[in-house]
């Protein structure tokens, strides 16, 4: 067997990586709007003194920014040993320029430090391309050999009103042990799809690349593809496991068991950051006909706007429920169909309608900071669960100002 211990650093634990940021003044607040400490930093980077072998998933949305382009010219299977992230500016819809912008920025980036294929991630506002004299200015005031994990997570935030950061020890049986660690943005434009995310995770085990692309895709699933804030995919969202294996240890289950927890702790702390949102909701659809049809139903009631303002009024609307399971297009039938708010019986062919009583519990449970709706189809056996946030003014206004 194995044991996952959490550790406070975040990436600093993991042996043979650096990591820290400096601010070039592209950000000219703190990040969180609401924090008086010092302004953070725009421009980090994350590197390993070896080489690492990458496993990476990237946004569906058919406009990629110019860095995910960047990445994809490399020939596969490739290494790196440096990760460059800038915010303030996604540098995406900019055509070849911003593609060849990050050729002439790692050029300067060569004359201060020896890299091997670096990479680069960005998050920001589309359409503007990279200020190169501010990004490449960060070279002179980065220290290639700190391990701040603490301000580098805070220098990719955006709309974050906190930083978002894990880190695991895993001890195995046969006495070996190694690390997994990740930092993470997101907090609006986040749909079932990854979204404006950004994920950079790193390891000293020494897992086969193999297994690192089988594992990523299947923890990726699990956790940012099974999240919805407000059903928006954006044009840079990453996934990025980084692996430099200076480690001798390395166990697949255990190392399967740490990354999904990781990942699915990391998309929580999205959703519970869901610009200005205040719940916590997982939608369960079992009874489906396949895993498909249950995946297309629970996506579509953690996506819908007018569950997610149902939410944030503490509204117990079945009828949005029902309707947006029946709009999904799957096999139901309104007289097969449960719903629970938690182990509440909300709706069913025997009580369609709330009485006094069933309604003044529903409300108690509604008012909870998380629950889950269990929606039972009745047709088959398959379920799938994805999470969800409720929608509230504030997500209005920090979207309405998102330029400002």
């Amino acid at each position: 067997m194995f044991k996952i211990t959490p550790v406070k650093g975040g990436l600093a634990n993991v042996d043979g990586f650096f990591c820290a940021a400096v601010n070039v003044g592209m950000r000219t607040n703190p990040a969180n709007s609401s924090d008086t400490s010092p302004i953070d930093g725009d421009v980090a980077f994350i590197r390993s003194d070896s080489l690492c072998d990458l496993s990476t998933v990237f946004t569906t949305n058919k406009f990629q920014a110019a860095p995910i382009k960047h990445l994809l010219n490399y020939p596969k299977g490739f290494q790196t040993d440096f990760l460059l992230i800038n915010a303030k500016n996604a540098n995406a819809m900019t055509g070849e320029k911003g593609i060849e912008d990050i050729d002439s920025i790692f050029e300067k980036l060569r004359e201060k430090i020896e890299v091997t294929n670096p990479i680069m991630s960005s998050t920001g506002v589309i359409g503007y391309r990279l200020d190169q004299a501010k990004i490449t200015s960060a070279f002179d005031k980065f220290d290639f050999q700190a391990r701040d994990s603490d301000e580098t997570a805070r220098a990719i935030m955006t709309t974050d009103s906190f930083k978002k950061e894990l880190s695991f020890k895993v001890e195995l049986d046969d006495g070996g042990e190694f690390h997994i660690s990740a930092i993470c943005k997101g907090a609006g434009m986040i749909n079932p799809a990854m979204a404006t995310m950004l994920c950079f995770i790193t390891t000293d085990a020494d897992i086969p690349k193999e297994d690192m692309d089988e594992l990523l895709r299947e923890a990726t699933e699990q956790s940012f593809n099974s999240i919805s804030v407000d059903g928006d995919t954006s044009t840079n969202d990453t996934v990025m496991l980084l692996a430099n294996k200076t480690r001798s240890s390395y166990d697949k289950e255990a190392f399967r068991e740490a990354l999904n927890k990781i990942t699915f702790e990391l998309a929580m702390m999205i959703l519970r950051d869901g610009e200005g949102a205040n719940k916590l909701v997982a939608f369960e659809v079992k009874g489906a006909k396949n895993l498909k049809e249950a995946r297309r139903a629970s996506r579509a009631l953690s996506n819908s706007l007018l569950v997610k303002t149902a939410l944030f009024g503490e509204d117990p609307n079945w009828g949005r429920i029902a309707s947006t399971i029946g709009a999904s297009g799957i096999e139901c039938d309104d007289r097969l169909l449960t719903i629970h708010y938690d182990k509440l019986l909300i709706y069913s062919d025997e009580f369609r309608e709330l009485d006094k009583e069933r309604e003044d519990k529903a409300y108690k449970v509604m008012k909870q900071d998380s629950f889950r709706v269990t929606c039972d189809i009745g047709v088959g056996d398959a379920s799938y669960i994805s999470y969800g946030c409720d929608l509230s003014y504030e997500y209005v206004k920090i979207n309405a100002e998102y330029r400002t």
